[in-house]
């Protein structure tokens, strides 16, 4: 059957994985509201398209930090990739240099970063860091970031405490022995939580006096991820950040925060040019991305559909859900009457009135 749209991949996903894997996959916070909404709050934003505008040439590229990208369009760090195709994020990395762009490496990577960086070595990668209690082993794994070829630093700012994901607990999900936090592989004495470093591993004290120590051990650019208010992508570039992701962790945090793409114009309007303004959360279709960035955004980036794509066939099936976007994408662009991504603005899209 061929792959037509991300909910076909989705579907293969749910069938082939273990129940145990798809809802640690699937899982959100609490009743998932957030979760749903991140997807429902698209449905809500309208086109006003233009026409008669000569789209016979449509150019999809754009930049992120300074590097060109094939479409606004990358990969969201997500842990665990060996649990949907046994070559984990070497197909993964693989998968985003194909398609040039970019893919941002979680600290809960099932392959080193030594290891992802060689099965792609021209990929375009980010790193998302989460700041451990023990200090010095999160700044030897920045070093190592760096010296790997790593091209920006993304901090997990929502996560000082792992969100209470009710299906994780019934299933009473363990990664499988087998299987391990590969960066941090032989560190920790300690046993493993359920997933997969020891229990209060992370630092709950980080606070933006962090971003200081971050730019003290690294020249590479600090993206910060998880910003949903005003305020805070203020305190982000006043703290020298030269990129936000406006994320909400695909509702497994806090449950009962804004849909990202509702969150995402007071952060723009905010920012400015200051720096960067990215999302992620509920990107299903091009015409999703086409809102997202009318709203704003600089670029969006993947969660689940890239699972669903490693499940489906590796690195092969991850380039397919990537292309059937682009394609989407640059089809919507052309309805849409937007040659290039400096075109799209916000005079594109309004609200439905409830």
């Amino acid at each position: 059957m061929p792959m037509i749209c991300l909910s076909d991949f989705e579907a293969y996903a749910k069938k082939h994985l273990p129940k145990s894997t798809w809802d640690f996959f699937a899982a959100g916070a609490d009743e998932c509201c957030t979760r749903d909404d991140n997807l429902l709050a698209y449905k809500r934003i309208h086109f006003r398209p233009r026409m008669l505008r000569g789209m016979s040439v449509i150019d999809t590229k754009t930049m992120l930090l300074g590097t060109e990208i094939s479409f606004p369009v990358g990969i969201a760090p997500t842990g665990f990739h060996r649990l949907a195709w046994p070559d984990g994020e070497k197909s993964t990395a693989r998968a985003a240099e194909a398609m040039n762009t970019c893919y941002i490496t979680s600290t809960y990577s099932t392959c080193t970063v030594e290891e992802i960086a060689a099965a792609a070595p021209n990929g375009f990668r980010w790193f998302q860091l989460y700041i451990l209690r023990n200090r010095a082993l999160s700044e030897r794994l920045v070093r190592r970031v760096e010296a790997a070829g790593f091209q920006g630093l993304v901090l997990t700012a929502d996560l000082p405490y792992v969100g209470k994901r009710r299906d994780d607990i019934r299933n009473n999900f363990q990664v499988p022995p087998h299987m391990t936090v590969k960066n941090f592989e032989g560190v920790f004495k300690e046993e493993s939580s359920n997933y997969g470093l020891p229990p209060n591993s992370m630092d709950p004290s980080i606070n933006w006096n962090d971003i200081y120590w971050l730019q003290s051990l690294t020249r590479l650019p600090i993206i910060v991820k998880g910003i949903l208010t005003k305020e805070d992508a203020d305190l982000a570039v006043r703290h020298g950040v030269q990129g936000i992701i406006v994320s909400n962790h695909g509702g497994r945090q806090l449950d009962g925060v804004s849909a990202t793409i509702d969150a995402l114009t007071e952060i723009v309007d905010t920012v400015q040019d200051r720096a960067e303004v990215y999302l992620d959360g509920g990107i299903r279709t091009g015409s999703d991305v086409l809102k997202a960035l009318a709203l704003g955004a600089k670029c969006v980036f993947l969660g689940r559909p890239a699972l669903w794509g490693l499940t489906y066939k590796g690195e092969e099936g991850l380039r397919e859900v990537l292309q059937i976007l682009h394609d989407e994408f640059r089809l919507s662009m052309a309805l849409a009457g937007c040659h290039n991504v400096s075109g799209i603005g916000r005079n594109l899209v309004q609200f439905s009135k409830l």
